[in-house]
Order: C-alpha cells, then sequence, then structure tokens
C-alpha cells in the first residue's frame, strides 16, 4: 500500500511539474505578446459578464418582493448587454478592462495610504506606504498613457502573474518530489 501511495504522489508532482513549467511557457507567452493575451483575457471576461446577465435573468423571479424581481432583471440586462459589447468589441473592451484597472491600483493605493496612516505604531508598517507608492505610480503610469496602455496592461499583467503562479507550483512541486525520495 505505501509503494502505491509513493507512486500516486510521485505521478501526481510529475503532472504538476509539467503543468507549472507549462503555465511559465504561457505567461512568458502573454508577456510577449501581451495585445493577443489581453484580447483572450477581455473575451473571457466579457463570456462571464454574460452568463451573470443571463443567471440574473433566469433566478430574477427567485428574488421575492416585485422590486427585487424588476433590480435582477435590470441587472441582468446591463450585464448581458456589457457582455454582449465586450465580445462582439474585444479591442474597446480592452481600453474599458485597462482603465478599470488603473481605478482599482488607484483606490488600493488611497487604501494602503489610509491603513498606514491608522497603525502609527506598529513596526513595518512602512511597508505599506511603499506598496501604497508603488501602486500608485502604477495607477498613474495605466492612466496617463490611456488608452494606449491597453496595448500591453492586460496581457502583461496576467502573464506576470502566471510566470510567479507556476514558479511557486514548480518549486511547491519540487519540494514535495525531494519528500518522496
Amino acid at each position: 500500500m505505501a509503494n502505491s501511495l509513493t507512486a500516486d504522489l510521485r505521478t501526481a508532482t510529475t503532472w504538476s511539474i509539467l503543468l507549472s513549467v507549462l503555465m511559465i511557457a504561457t505567461g512568458v507567452l502573454a508577456i510577449g505578446l501581451p495585445m493577443i493575451a489581453g484580447v483572450a483575457v477581455t473575451a473571457i471576461v466579457g463570456w462571464l459578464l454574460l452568463f451573470s446577465g443571463l443567471f440574473h435573468l433566469a433566478f430574477a423571479w427567485r428574488a421575492g418582493r416585485p422590486g427585487a424581481v424588476l433590480w435582477q432583471i435590470l441587472l441582468g440586462c446591463v450585464y448581458g448587454a456589457i457582455g454582449v459589447y465586450v465580445i462582439a468589441s474585444p479591442v474597446a473592451g480592452l481600453e474599458s478592462l485597462t482603465l478599470a484597472i488603473a481605478l482599482y491600483l488607484f483606490i488600493e493605493a488611497v487604501l494602503e495610504f489610509v491603513l498606514w496612516s491608522r497603525l502609527r505604531s506598529v513596526p513595518g508598517r512602512g511597508w505599506l506606504m511603499v506598496d501604497g507608492l508603488v501602486t500608485l505610480m502604477l495607477a498613474v503610469m495605466i492612466w496617463s498613457t490611456w488608452p494606449s496602455s491597453a496595448v500591453w496592461v492586460v496581457g502583461t499583467l496576467i502573464g506576470i502573474s502566471m510566470v510567479f503562479s507556476g514558479i511557486t507550483r514548480l518549486m511547491l512541486s519540487m519540494a514535495a518530489r525531494r519528500i518522496l525520495a
């Protein structure tokens, strides 16, 4: 039984290592071709919005009160319309998504500054200020170059995330493999 478990774990770690390398390679590809990666992510977001809109419409009747039913129907129509627009026009959707990322980063930076100011006596709070400054610089960089930044922002950020996730998974898989040896 122990040999069977060890063999199963070895197979699982082998697959995990393979998928990690594939994730890293895909992340590098996304960084190298950020416009294509950005349009692909935007299309996925568009489909998710469309399905979310359909679910709001399908389950509106479960809202109970007439006002809540109407609200769910309106929300479903808005989600669906935005989803259809993004799917039909992914480059314009990519520009909107890039602008949303810049806004998100700006809000995150402001919240980091607020947290930094509230934690006056906590050691290491300076890292919150550093995080806030870097996040604010990213937001300003994206915002100031928008809409031309839409060509690279989403694909590059997704690619970087995939590379780091792949590296993390690879290191964990290799550590598990060493434990098995």
